[in-house]
């Protein structure tokens, strides 16, 4: 399992983090052992996994710039991103965000108003259907 995943299954309520490091995790070992011990823990597993912008564009089956729009308009989120290094500089270093697979497969379903199939064979080159659409405001709580 990976630190990635650790902190999802912290965000979700599967794991309790007891360290006050926001850069690290600590966990008791008896409820990871607990955890291990479920019969479908590959499914949570499988659904935080982490994917990069490049494969979440091709698990959606898109393009870069349609997959940077959905991006802009809150469609998926990075929980998280990581520090990818170039050489020994700091100075070539860029950070990445990194998406869970569920977010990125909940991108369809949650958004019907999208020709998905259209959207898919969009030529490069060729305008996004997903420019003009704008950030719609989040809803506000009763």
């Amino acid at each position: 399992m990976t630190a990635f995943v650790a902190r999802r299954f912290v965000d979700c309520g599967l794991l309790v983090d007891l360290s006050a490091n926001p850069d690290g995790t600590m966990r008791h070992p008896g409820q990871v052992e607990k955890l291990c011990r479920r019969e479908d823990l590959a499914d949570p597993i499988a659904a935080a996994t982490p994917l990069g912008p490049e494969q979440a564009t091709a698990r959606l089956g898109a393009r870069r710039a349609d997959f940077n729009h959905m991006v802009r308009l809150g469609w998926v989120r990075s929980p998280q991103s990581i520090e990818a290094r170039f050489g020994t500089s700091r100075a070539g270093a860029v950070n990445i965000a990194l998406y869970t697979t569920a977010s990125v497969d909940a991108v369809p379903a949650e958004h019907p108003e999208v020709d998905w199939e259209q959207l898919r064979t969009v030529e490069k080159g060729r305008r996004s259907p997903l420019a003009a659409l704008r950030p719609q405001p989040a809803p506000v709580p009763a």
